[in-house]
């Protein structure tokens, strides 16, 4: 069964209670604009747009959307972008057009049973009324091969010529159509101290650092003490309603 927050309200607590799956990168949790979108800011906010499929009356599964008003392009930035394009409209009572998946979560007891695709169904029926549902989507897959560019690894189709990638595949599989890459989509810059405490690696010589779970290199400066990684992401757009 699928709800909205607004149709149950008193879901909000089990539903972002809901745990990422074990070996998800840490460091994202240092993105300063997931800030301006924190989950109960999104939940009092546009609760309509936070989905949950519940088992047995439980939540085993989200989709967290925000709105925003289209700019005639998606946003270059990405992830980051959306954020701050729904905080300033919100905040400047703009009347939104488009909505924007910001993360679909599975439980990881619940994993490998199609609830990602249910959920998405749901985030596009939970979106009717907007123009289009946008999605900077995060293949964790790419995290393999970090050192390429996400332009190349999403156009890598298998032999029946969808995504060789697997999330890209959902997506495309339930109707969605590859719009582009953003190739600075989110942005986590940080102390050393920081990213040493999040990955358990020494970070101690400068340059390019591989880190687990990471899409891209991660530039590290030992001499100002910081580190900065910026994600690529894959635009993938759906129809509404």
């Amino acid at each position: 069964m699928l709800v909205t927050l607004a149709e149950r309200p008193d879901l909000a607590d089990a539903v972002y209670a809901i745990p990422y799956p074990p070996g998800s990168p840490a460091f994202m949790a240092g993105s300063l604009t997931s800030l301006l979108v924190r989950r109960r800011r999104v939940a009092r906010r546009w609760p309509h747009l936070v989905v949950a499929l519940l088992e047995d009356g439980r939540p085993v599964a989200r989709g967290v959307m925000v709105p925003f008003r289209g700019r005639g392009t998606l946003p270059a930035r990405g992830w980051d972008e959306v954020a701050v394009w729904a905080t300033e409209d919100a905040l400047d009572d703009v009347t939104p057009d488009t909505a924007c998946a910001l993360e679909i979560a599975v439980h990881p007891e619940h994993q490998a049973r199609g609830h990602s695709r249910t959920v998405l169904e749901g985030m596009r029926a939970a979106a009717a009324g907007m123009d289009s549902l946008v999605i900077p989507v995060r293949p964790p897959d790419k995290a393999a091969v970090p050192s390429s560019s996400m332009r190349d690894y999403a156009a890598e189709t298998r032999a029946d010529g969808l995504p060789a990638d697997r999330w890209l595949r959902t997506h495309v599989r339930a109707g969605g159509r590859i719009e582009g890459v953003a190739s600075c989509s989110a942005t986590v810059q940080a102390p050393l101290e920081d990213w040493r405490r999040w990955t358990g690696l020494p970070f101690a010589d400068d340059g390019l650092v591989l880190v687990p779970g990471a899409l891209a290199p991660v530039f590290v400066s030992t001499v100002h003490n910081f580190a900065v990684y910026v994600e690529p992401n894959v635009w993938v757009s759906h129809r509404v309603g």
